[in-house]
Formats: structure tokens, sequence, C-alpha cells
């Protein structure tokens, strides 16, 4: 009777690779000469490169090109799986970092070439005709989707670093950002201003992608929309559904679905 081989917890062949995070696991600065997308199967991945930090949940697929520094960060335990492109496809896609929305087919295309199935072709018959077929579908599915990044902008000065530190800690914490700045010692007209002018938006616009963030962690964890809700500071899950179907584009109970 034949042994089942299993995929080990972290392992790369040539035409991709499956890593397997624990909470808050981050890679090291890299660069390959092949461009990369890669897909979090559970958990949520941050793709940090020179063009900023995009959030990579289940409806997306993020997409870095050949020599671009990069890293990845794991927000809860992530099943990270990557899928190597060769020029010919590569060239296909767009020429800088993306994040694009994945569909259906996408996502189980993504699955499959990581798969355990893909891994025994990989290290045994060298058989690559079938995976060569499934990235070239990929590739035109990913033509025909639209990109919709999703990136949390990283303050730089170091007052809003301070007021970032207390969201990343308590994302619930519903204190008024005038309280915040007799914190940290700056007036709420000031703090106001930094978020408009170093990340574009008001102080509430991203404390609100801060928890919708930290949602995403919370409800691959497996944890229900009314948990969800209280845990990243809404009084009641209507007003969190709503928060978080504008940013996402689909609601916490179809996103759930995805990561079963």
């Amino acid at each position: 009777m034949p042994v089942s081989r299993q995929i080990p917890q972290s392992q790369l062949w040539p035409s991709g690779g499956v890593h397997l995070w624990q909470p808050g696991g981050t890679s090291e600065v890299q660069t390959h000469p092949r461009g990369h997308l890669v897909y979090a199967a559970r958990g949520v991945l941050s793709v940090h490169t020179e063009r900023g930090t995009s959030i990579v949940p289940a409806n997306r697929v993020a997409w870095t090109p050949a020599g671009f520094t990069h890293y990845h960060r794991a927000h809860g335990h992530t099943d990270m799986r990557i899928v190597f492109l060769p020029p010919s496809l590569a060239r296909l896609i767009a020429g800088h970092p993306a994040v694009f929305l994945a569909s259906d087919l996408a996502r189980e295309l993504l699955l499959t070439l990581t798969g355990p199935r893909n891994y025994e072709r990989a290290a045994t018959t060298h058989d690559r005709a079938v995976s060569a077929r499934l990235r070239r579908v990929l590739v035109d599915e990913l033509q025909e989707a639209q990109e919709q990044p999703l990136q949390l902008p990283e303050p730089q000065d170091d007052r809003l670093q301070a007021i970032a530190r207390i969201l990343y800690e308590k994302p619930a914490d519903n204190t008024p950002l005038a309280e915040l700045g007799q914190t940290i010692g700056a007036s709420a007209r000031t703090l106001s201003r930094l978020f408009h002018d170093e990340l574009g938006m008001t102080f509430y616009q991203w404390r609100t992608q801060v928890r919708i963030y930290h949602a995403l962690v919370l409800l691959a964890d497996g944890h229900d929309t009314t948990h969800v809700a209280t845990a990243c500071g809404w009084a009641n899950p209507s007003g969190f559904i709503a928060a978080f179907t504008a940013l996402i584009g689909t609601t916490p109970g179809r996103y759930r679905t995805t990561r079963s």
C-alpha cells in the first residue's frame, strides 16, 4: 500500500510553494528573478514593497514583479500560497506590485497549483504540462480582474506612530482624538492635519481601516460577526457589516465562507 506524502509546513518547488506562518511571522527582505503571486488560503497577509503595504485577505491575490524588493508578514495563523510565473506570462500582468480581486476560479487555481498533487509532480515526475496550462488560465483570470488594493498607510510622524501603537494594541478603543492627543502631547487640530497631510485621510477613516484589518484576522480564525464587531469597536453588528462591506467588497459572513 503506497504511503501518502504530506507537504511539509514550508515547502518551495520550482513553480510555487506553501508557507505556514505563526501570527506575526515575517519573511526576510528579498527579491526574486521571477514575478510571483501570493494568496492567503488561511489568515491574512501583508505584502511590503517600495510601493507601500498591501493587505491580502481571502478575496484578493497579490502580485510582485521580478526584481522588486519585498517581504511578507502574517496576521493570524496564515497559510500562504506562492505561484511563480515565467516571463512569458508575467509580462501579461502589471509591471508594478498590485493586488487583484480574486474570482472563485482564480482561488481554486491558486489552491490547485500549490496543493499536494502539484507538489508530487514537481518532486517526482517533473511533469509540468498540466500546471503550465493552469497558470495560463490563472493569468487570463487576473487580466480580467480589477486591481483592488487594500492598503493601510503607515504613519511616519512620531505622534501618529504613538496613536497607531495604541490602536494596533486595542482596535476597539473609542477614545476621541482630542483625548488621545492629550496622552501624547499634541492637539486634536495638529493630529487631524497630520493625518490629512501624511496619510491622506481623517483619523476616523484610518481607525476604521485598522479595525477592518483586525476583523479580517478574527474572521479567518473562525469568530462570528457579532464577536468580531464588538472586538473591533462597533456597538452593533450592522455598523460593522456596512463598514466591512464598503472596504472589502463582501459581507463578513460571505468572507468567512471563503475561508471554509
